[in-house]
Order: structure tokens, then C-alpha cells, then sequence
């Protein structure tokens, strides 16, 4: 009942990002691919097929072009995530890779440093297939209350209550929104 739960939540949150792509109920080809892209997607992540070493570099240019909440520059330029920030674990006993993400705050007390998590997290959920489960973490000894804040960004309930707010969401498509660099 409760995965059930969570899988729909987890749809509905997919769906959001997918926004107003839609169109009579349909995804445009560009998004949607052909039927072979789409079977070949089900069985295969892009990043599933990848090394470590690819799939690190191809979580971290996700992560890289994410914006920061006060400032003009992304968490790449701020030093907020880094290449060496982002860990490829081994196959848990049920077959699931562990992606771990350390981010580095800028300051020690920086107060959007939960929201800076949210955006990781929220931007990895969207381009990784659910074979891989996402620990994000702020680097240890680099904030504050690091303690509260991890427990915050890796509590799915918590999550979902912040993407229920509609004011937080929009700040956080903001930061997560794709752009050229």
C-alpha cells in the first residue's frame, strides 16, 4: 500500500515536470521519442548502461547547470558541487546502485541550504530511472546543522510535502531550469 502510495506521488511529481510539453494528451516526438526509444528507455536507463566513471560525469552535468537561489551563478561555479562530490556505490543486495551526492554549502550557515538539496534531488529523480537510489548529503564538517538538513533532503515524506508547496516548487524548477552555458 505504501509503495503503491509512493509510486503515485512519484508519477504525479514526473508529471509536473513534464508541465505544459503536453498537448491533446500528447508529448510532442522531440520529447517522446519513437516506440523503439520508449521500449528501449523501460528496459535500459541511458545512465543504467553507463561505467561509473560515465555515469558520475553524467550526474555531475546534471548537477553543475543547477542555479543558486540568491545568486546569479550555478552551484558549479560556486564550488557547491564539484566532480569528486559525486559517488557511484555498488549494487545494494537488491540490485539498486547508490548515487551519493556531497554538496559543499558556501557558507557555514547558509540558510537555503535544504532548498539547495531539494533542487539536487529533484533534478536527479527527474533524469534518473528509479534503479538507483539517491543519497544527497552536505559535505561533513560544512554547515551548521548538516545533521538536520541531511535527514530533511533524504526524507521522502518531506520531500513530497515541499514539492506540495506551490511557492517552493516554482523556486525550485527556477534553479533546476536547463539553460545554455
Amino acid at each position: 500500500m505504501l509503495f503503491s502510495l509512493l509510486y503515485i506521488m512519484i508519477s504525479f511529481f514526473r508529471k509536473l515536470s513534464i508541465g505544459g510539453k503536453i498537448k491533446d494528451g500528447i508529448l510532442p516526438e522531440e520529447i517522446m521519442g519513437t516506440a523503439e526509444d520508449v521500449s528501449i528507455a523501460r528496459n535500459h536507463s541511458d545512465l543504467a548502461l553507463k561505467t561509473d566513471t560515465e555515469l558520475k560525469e553524467s550526474v555531475y552535468d546534471l548537477l553543475r547547470t543547477i542555479k543558486d537561489p540568491e545568486k546569479p551563478q550555478t552551484l558549479e561555479q560556486l564550488d557547491v558541487v564539484y566532480e569528486d562530490c559525486i559517488k557511484i556505490c555498488q549494487d545494494t543486495p537488491r540490485g539498486t546502485s547508490v548515487i551519493r551526492v556531497e554538496f559543499n554549502p558556501t557558507v557555514p550557515h547558509c540558510s537555503l541550504a535544504t532548498l539547495i538539496g531539494l533542487c539536487i534531488r529533484v533534478k536527479l529523480e527527474r533524469h534518473l530511472l528509479a534503479s538507483f537510489k539517491l543519497d544527497i548529503y552536505i559535505k561533513k564538517g560544512a554547515h551548521s546543522t548538516e545533521q538536520e538538513i541531511n535527514k530533511q533532503i533524504n526524507d521522502k515524506e518531506r520531500i513530497a510535502a515541499a514539492m506540495e508547496n506551490p511557492n517552493l516548487r516554482e523556486l525550485v524548477e527556477k534553479c533546476i531550469l536547463e539553460e545554455d552555458y
